[in-house]
């Protein structure tokens, strides 16, 4: 009897070990930077790829305009529209306050980004976030695990030191 226990449970050892999907982060970048390359051409894009590891495009800038550096502690006010890269729209907002802590550190980066000299002049990006800097291998709603993210965003106020 001890003999049938343990044999059942050794299956249910080898059979759950082998349901399990083991996550690469190197393996996932890789994809990720295949995806993004094609989406880039596919689009011709003029994106920069930035140290954090997002790609980006100034889109619009404020002339003449001059605003506080953006950090993560801020609280940025935004038009914004998430897409992942076979265009479905996963998220939208006119005019909405985000506290940076709060977002995907894809989007934090890409927000920092818009500043110059302390001054943050660039009005309007578009950002191509891999999934890593994004929801990673977290699934919700219409965002499926390891998804790249593209966020166009529209910076329009900026609250400092309140988004923590």
């Amino acid at each position: 009897m001890k003999r049938i226990f343990l044999l059942f449970g050794l299956l249910i050892v080898l059979f759950s070990a082998c349901t399990k999907t083991s996550y690469n982060a190197t393996k996932q970048a890789d994809i990720d930077e295949v995806k993004i390359q094609k989406y880039i051409a596919a689009n011709h894009l003029n994106v920069i790829k930035d140290k954090s590891g997002i790609y980006y495009q100034i889109l619009q800038t404020s002339a003449g305009t001059t605003r506080p550096s953006v950090a993560d502690s801020d609280t940025v006010q935004v038009t914004y529209t998430g897409k992942l890269l076979n265009g479905t729209t996963f998220d939208s907002e006119s005019v909405t306050l985000l506290p940076l802590a709060s977002v995907v550190s894809g989007f934090q980066s890409g927000m920092e980004l818009l500043t110059v000299n302390g001054s943050a002049p660039y009005a309007r990006i578009m950002m191509i976030i891999p999934s890593a800097l994004g929801y990673g291998t977290t699934t919700g709603g219409t965002v499926p695990a390891n998804s790249v993210l593209v966020f166009t965003v529209d910076l329009i106020g900026l609250v400092q030191g309140h988004g923590k």
